[in-house]
């Protein structure tokens, strides 16, 4: 794709981290510091939409000594109602310990959290998670981070080098990818790779669903509002903030292809989308579909879309040799007949709330949990079917692995910086650099 050189990606790193990574590394945690479980662990949220409430709240519930005492979002105002939010709730109001002087706004509010914290719960708009988690790492924080990690290859690689950096110090990092801690998923995956079904040769995995959030009029803008922020207040519409429908939330169907094929990334892939209704000024597609190849050549597919009135579905269906896996309205294995030979029937979890409850116990342990490796592997398969849809080529693991394309313009002016960002993309005439 045309898009902004790589520097521009560095630049943003450089101007947006470089200050608070120096001052908080300073104040680098012990990794063991928790084990004995009677410390109070001081928590800080970046990004205060509804997932990054929804992960305070699942965190403070998950460990009675924990406080939650800085947040942080580009905005005051939903810094402040998350807040609002989350003192409404009786279980937890008691240990929100966040003064005025600890709400931050604006593009580098996050540096402040991470000094304040002992763990950090990274949930912005996912094109800022790269310099977000480098600057976590950096200084030697416990890290819960949304997914996707990242919404380009260049940002995808940062990420692999914060996963390294994390794991050297070890200290522990959960994903978002909270299917992976429902416990009816974790027995079909395990029957699955336990060889119940045989080899595997094809999986099939759908998100089809409506909008997400739909960009707003040009004629509702107000009038002086920078490109950036106008961009940063409707950032599920552009590919460099969200990675577009794909990327950002069928990653989820992405991460069940990956786990199907025990996180062996594929050797490529192939893919077809575009825009059926109007974009109002965003760069996104609202449906595409992609062919992953392995190297045994299986194929992955799956099918991504958000157009409001038509057929939703979010399941997974996994062919083997011996049998299939379904996974959706119903989780079962079945026999190349059709016929079920096993139901899931046991206890039933909120995976969101267990992937906060194994990480803080992974902290008080000493035994943390990284899921970095994996979750950076997921997202860049996920960026990698995008540039296949968005470009009409056929994209290699090596080609995303490599490439320095950076969608992430140099916001190093704050609100004011220059932000235009590309034309949606045309299969067949747009680059991949």
């Amino acid at each position: 794709m045309s898009e902004a050189p790589a520097s521009t990606r560095r630049d943003f790193l450089k101007t947006s981290s470089a200050a608070g990574v120096a001052a908080a590394s300073l104040t680098a945690l012990s990794p063991g510091v928790y084990a004995s479980g009677t410390d109070v662990l001081k928590i800080g949220l970046v990004g205060c939409g509804g997932r990054g409430t929804g992960a305070a709240t699942n965190a403070l519930n998950a460990d009675p000594n924990i406080q939650l005492v800085a947040v942080a979002d580009a905005f005051r105002d939903r810094a402040e109602q998350s807040l609002g939010r989350l003192k409404g709730q009786s279980s937890i109001k008691d240990r929100i310990k966040v003064d005025d002087d600890h709400i931050f706004d604006g593009l580098e509010g996050y540096k402040h959290v991470i000094d304040s914290s002992d763990v950090v719960l990274l949930a912005t708009p996912p094109g800022f998670r790269p310099q977000h988690l480098r600057a976590a790492v950096e200084a030697g924080r416990h890290i819960f981070t949304e997914k996707p990690m990242a919404t380009d290859p260049a940002g995808a690689q940062s990420v692999f080098e914060s996963v390294e950096i994390s794991k050297k110090k070890n200290f522990a990092m959960v994903a978002g990818f909270c299917w992976r801690y429902d416990y009816q998923k974790k027995a079909l995956f395990e029957r699955i790779h336990s060889g119940e079904i045989g080899d595997v040769r094809a999986v099939y995995g759908t998100y089809l669903t409506s909008p997400v959030k739909p960009m707003p009029a040009a004629s509702t803008r107000p009038k002086g509002m920078s490109d950036l922020e106008w961009q940063v207040r409707n950032w599920y519409n552009f590919a460099w903030l969200s990675g577009d429908g794909l990327v950002e939330q069928a990653i989820h169907t992405v991460d069940w292809l990956a786990w199907t094929m025990q996180d062996k990334p594929p050797v490529s892939c192939t893919a077809v989308g575009g825009r059926q209704l109007p974009a109002e000024g965003g760069n996104i597609y609202d449906h595409v579909e992609v062919n992953y190849v392995w190297e045994n050549d299986a194929r992955g597919f799956m099918a991504q879309r958000q157009i409001p009135g038509c057929y939703n579905q979010n399941a997974l269906y996994v062919m083997g040799t011996k049998g299939t896996g379904k996974l959706g309205r119903k989780t079962e294995i079945c026999d190349l007949d059709g016929k079920s030979v096993w139901k899931y029937d046991g206890p039933r979890n909120n995976m969101y709330q267990t992937e906060h409850d194994e990480f803080f116990a992974s902290i008080r342990s000493g035994k943390h949990i990284n899921d970095g490796d994996r979750m950076a592997s997921s997202t860049l398969m996920g960026i990698m079917g995008r540039l296949a849809g968005y470009t009409g080529r056929e994209i290699t693991w090596e080609m995303v692995m490599n490439s320095k394309m950076s969608l992430v313009p140099d916001a190093s002016r704050g609100w004011d910086s220059p932000s235009e960002p590309p034309a949606m993309a045309r299969p067949g005439f747009t680059k991949f650099i």
